[in-house]
């Protein structure tokens, strides 16, 4: 039974796509937190991701506040903010998650991470990068296996393709797809309640004619694609000037999900 679980990450960790910056971002890891609270109403939890982060400002903001906090339980989830920028070098940014692992292992928590889905399934525009995402697959799997962690890998997954899994930006997880993400950690964990199913395929939907498939790239790439190139171009982030919504370990309020109570 976990008492002390740390989030670490970037924009699907702090929760975008599950609600929206006036009411706050639930996600999968506040999802998480809500049933191992119901398993244990003593847990303590922290969220110290930030959208926007590359996995070595994961590694150098995070890590170090999170070790802090002396975690009993752990998840990383980081690498798609660099597979999706010039310059991606998978080497490096696996180096980043493992000595997350090693670091988070040794100090006595167990580990959860996750493989990244093939995002050219997902965002057509996106297919090149497929290769970038095998090589940094492949050396998380290496780099869990060396250090104990237990990884969620859903790659080649059918219903991790499906559009019912994304918001409207392709990016981050809808709802549904936060909601089956935390089911998947905790099946991991084997926690109580918790089974196989988060990972059944969606229900069949009538296949879209061309033109609203057509239509519905063309709201993405206006809508979406070209804020971001732009603020790559302008040299920002996201992520610029926001901190943890919750970087320290709190109660987790059962009444209301996503929200904690004051410790």
């Amino acid at each position: 039974m976990y008492g002390r679980y740390v989030a670490l990450g970037d924009s699907q960790t702090e929760g975008l796509g599950d609600g929206d910056d006036l009411r706050g971002h639930r996600g999968w890891a506040d999802r998480l937190a809500e049933v191992l609270a119901g398993a244990n109403p003593e847990l303590r939890y922290a969220n110290l991701a930030v959208r926007g982060k590359l996995a070595g400002q994961i590694r150098d903001e995070q890590l170090p506040a999170a070790l802090a906090l002396r975690p009993d339980l752990a998840t990383v989830m980081a690498g798609m903010n660099d597979l999706i920028r010039p310059g991606f070098d998978a080497a490096r940014v696996a180096q980043a998650l493992e000595e997350m692992f090693a670091a988070l292992t040794s100090a006595g928590a167990r580990v959860v991470s996750v493989t990244f889905p093939d995002i050219g399934a997902i965002m057509p525009l996106a297919r090149p990068l497929l290769p970038r995402v095998l090589a940094l697959n492949a050396r998380i799997r290496d780099a869990a296996a060396r250090h104990g962690v237990t990884l969620v890998d859903t790659f080649g997954m059918r219903f991790v393709e499906d559009a019912r899994m994304w918001s409207p930006d392709r990016l981050h997880a809808s709802p549904e797809g936060h909601a089956r993400i935390a089911a998947s950690v905790a099946h991991a964990l084997e926690l109580p309640g918790s089974d196989g199913t988060w990972s059944d395929p969606f229900p069949l939907l009538p296949a879209a004619p061309a033109w609203r498939t057509a239509a519905e790239q063309a709201r993405w790439l206006g809508a979406f694609a070209g804020p971001w190139v732009g603020r790559r171009l302008r040299g920002r982030s996201s992520g610029d000037g926001r901190t943890a919504k919750r970087p320290l370990l709190t109660p987790v309020d059962q009444s209301t999900p996503g929200t904690s109570s004051a410790s």
